[in-house]
């Protein structure tokens, strides 16, 4: 399956905003967005200037994306079905991306990024009502518990993250088992996703 491995510092410079793609690098004096805050390229500083409304469009669109670390054709399939549901689709769309099981991994704690979390999924660390699970765009439910594997619970980067990671869990989480678990309790509402995204214009772009 394809997926990005270029610099996660790129995206974030492309987009003009912190993706927090690199964890605890993000907030320290060395992230990308500090030291360069213009697009990359030769031309990056010309960039830097108000474009089209489609432009301000997709580029929301590609920072939702990349925020979530979801490819093209996966995020327009849950656009679609998203647009399907009752309700408003953009609240709708975030919802989904939220429910993936690497974002509660991440929201867990248990990893410092999505990117992370991504791996910790896949790597077979993590488990969902007491199943493995290694799809990191699996969808969960209310009432599903996320779980770290026990012989994951003593492996250095998680426990180090538990301890050291300072980040809110949603409201739509309950921590369970120490920390070491979290349970679905609601699903998400829009003033509960902190995600700096503006879903309207994505709702725009592919509604053209």
């Amino acid at each position: 399956m394809a997926r990005y491995t270029g610099p996660a510092c790129r995206l974030c410079r492309r987009e003009k905003v912190k993706l927090f793609l690199k964890g605890a690098r993000c907030e320290s004096p060395k992230c990308a967005i500090e030291r360069r805050p213009f697009p990359p390229g030769d031309h990056g500083r010309d960039r830097m200037r108000q474009g089209s409304e489609y432009q301000t469009q997709l580029r929301e669109k590609q920072k939702a994306r990349r925020i979530y670390g979801v490819l093209e054709r996966q995020f327009r399939n849950m656009y679609e079905e998203a647009n399907r549901q009752a309700g408003i689709t953009g609240e709708n769309l975030l919802r989904m991306l939220e429910l993936r099981v690497d974002n509660v991994t991440y929201r867990a704690m248990f990893g410092t990024s999505r990117t992370q979390a991504r791996q910790l999924v896949s790597h077979g660390h993590v488990l969902v009502n007491g199943k493995r699970v290694t799809i990191p765009s699996y969808r969960l439910r209310v009432g599903d518990v996320v779980s770290l594997a026990p012989k994951s619970r003593d492996l250095i980067t998680i426990r180090q993250n538990l301890d050291t990671i300072d980040r809110p869990i949603p409201g739509w989480l309950e921590s369970e088992d120490s920390g070491n678990a979290v349970k679905i309790r609601a699903l998400p509402e829009r003033e509960q996703i902190d995600t700096q995204v503006r879903e309207q214009l994505i709702v725009e772009l592919y509604s053209k």
